[in-house]
């Protein structure tokens, strides 16, 4: 029987593909809807059995495959599948179908079938579906794993490029502050020769040159400041 709690739980998921919303935890089950690709629905629980999770769409209940839900995990999509229902939060669940069918599909017309379908489905319709399910788990477990590796490695290129800009930065920024040095002794140089060469020019013409570097006429009388 489906646990009643399970309506706090809910996680919310997205359809991978045009499927069928069925009434039980099979494909053998009778088909309620058809859940368009991309749709949002709501998953209140999963049977660690099979990979079937009750979920609820555009109002109604039903069961849909995990290899055909989504949800976010860690910044990403998953996979609805047994690995993942504890991280999701998702609880796992059963199927009984006179409690199921009783709260949900009394005005469908194959619900006077109940007591029949309460026998469940053919065995080899749950034979057929569990070891579907075992090989989509065994394939979206490695397209997780490759896709994490993946996104590791993307991480790691990420940083050592973020490093080498880093880099690339601080030897920029030392290079700059070398040339500004040069270029501050190259100006004091210039500096030096010109005020050397104005000494020299002002003691031949009878002009001396105060510390201030203002001009003054021999006798002091006249003076200008220089440039």
């Amino acid at each position: 029987m489906t646990v009643p709690s399970i309506a706090d739980a809910a996680v919310r998921g997205f359809s991978t593909a045009n499927v069928n919303m069925r009434s039980g935890p099979s494909t053998s089950y009778p088909a309620v809807t058809v859940i368009p690709v991309g749709s949002p629905v709501t998953i209140h629980g999963c049977m660690s059995s099979v990979n079937w999770c009750d979920v609820a769409f555009s109002g109604g209940r039903g069961w849909v495959s995990g290899n055909y839900v989504q949800a976010s995990y860690q910044q990403r999509r998953v996979y609805v599948g047994p690995q993942y229902y504890r991280p999701l939060g998702i609880p796992t669940v059963t199927f009984e179908v006179g409690n199921y069918w009783d709260r949900h599909y009394r005005g469908r017309d194959f619900y006077r079938d109940r007591d029949r379908w309460d026998r469940g489905p053919d065995r080899g319709g749950w034979d057929r579906d569990r070891d579907r399910d075992r090989g989509d788990w065994n394939r979206d477990r490695d397209r997780d794993r490759d896709r994490d590796r993946a996104d590791r490695d993307r991480d790691r290129a990420d940083r050592d490029r973020v490093d080498r800009d880093r880099a690339d930065r601080d030897r920029a920024e030392r290079d700059r502050a070398a040339q500004d040095r040069i270029d501050r002794d190259r100006n004091r140089d210039r500096a030096d020769r010109d005020k050397g060469r104005d000494r020299e020019r002002g003691s031949g013409s009878g002009v001396t040159i105060r510390s201030d570097g203002t001009l003054c006429s021999a006798d002091g009388t006249r003076c200008t400041r220089g440039n």
